[in-house]
């Protein structure tokens, strides 16, 4: 599989950065399960991410990724971490990556950005992108305008390095949908949520598999929308058309979700989390995905 080679992992089975909740239990888990843990750098301190990247090491040996959402503030104080300790991954989101993209290469680090649209996608192909996460509007958290399915195969057929389907992708059927669509790999992130290792309240993780096929809504506009299932925060900010106060409700929400506080935090999580049923160990959710990969292409049809 190209993305296996690449990646040098056994499934193609990529754990999806979430902010706050991909710490290293839930990356070391996914990684030892054959797919790949990325680890999040949301609220991250140069120290705090080098302490992450001794605790990963010291707990594996199977690769793994890191996240960089290139427009929090300190982004500067994190990338010479990862120069001068390079990882084998590194996932770009909300931002330009070539300021740095061509010395993570040359570290030997593979650099894969998360597109919401062609146009980015090409960009991120032009400057020597590693591979492309094509991620649609069904995914939980900061989402783009163009859906999985119409998004994928576009992106499939502009750029000629691997794409990796992500938004909407839970279960082997989905993962065997992406495949379909042209993709060779996919980024999950709601199902992991309820995963035994993943460092959320349990009321969260009840949230999601008890949520149904309508349980998220997207708040917020322009780039600032955001899916999390339905709530009493939900609803508040939904009725909410002052800026100001929109801003100072979501301030600390997710923390206060990953808290549990059931009513005032942001639940972020995608569309599939209606197909999410159960909490179960890291594992036993990466062999699920794993059954809806094609051996041939003739799986496919």
């Amino acid at each position: 599989m190209q993305l296996t080679r690449l990646l040098h992992i056994q499934n193609p089975i990529i754990q999806g950065s979430m902010a706050r909740i991909s710490t290293p239990a839930l990356v070391v888990a996914v990684s030892e399960a054959g797919g790949l843990g990325v680890l999040t750098t949301t609220g991250a301190t140069a120290n705090s991410l080098q302490q992450d990247l001794k605790t990963i090491r010291a707990a594996t040996k199977k690769p793994f990724g890191v996240n960089l959402m290139l427009q929090q503030p300190n982004i500067a104080e994190l990338l010479p971490v990862l120069q001068a300790d390079p990882v084998p991954v590194v996932f770009t989101s909300a931002g330009n990556p070539a300021p740095f993209m061509n010395e993570l290469l040359a570290l030997g680090t593979k650099v894969i950005p998360v597109v919401p649209n062609v146009k980015i996608a090409k960009k991120m192909a032009a400057l020597g992108a590693s591979a492309i996460v094509a991620e649609g509007l069904e995914s939980g958290g900061h989402i783009g305008t163009e859906t999985t399915m119409a998004l994928v195969p576009q992106v499939v057929a502009e750029v000629t390095i691997p794409v990796i389907a992500a938004g909407g992708i839970g279960t082997a059927a989905g993962v065997k949908a992406a495949f379909a669509l042209g993709a060779v790999g996919v980024q999950v992130g709601t199902a992991f949520l309820a995963a035994e290792e993943t460092p959320i309240h349990n009321n969260y993780k009840q949230l999601v598999i008890q949520a149904d096929d309508n349980g998220t809504v997207v708040t917020g506009t322009g780039d600032n929308r955001v899916r999390s299932l339905k709530n009493a925060l939900t609803e508040i900010l939904l009725a909410t058309t002052d800026p100001a106060r929109f801003e100072q409700l979501s301030q600390g929400s997710l923390q206060r979700a990953i808290d549990g506080d059931v009513d005032r935090g942001s639940f972020m999580a995608g569309q599939i989390a209606g197909a999410i049923n159960e909490i179960r160990p890291t594992k036993a959710i990466v062999t699920d995905l794993a059954k809806g990969v094609p051996t041939i292409i003739e799986d496919l049809f």
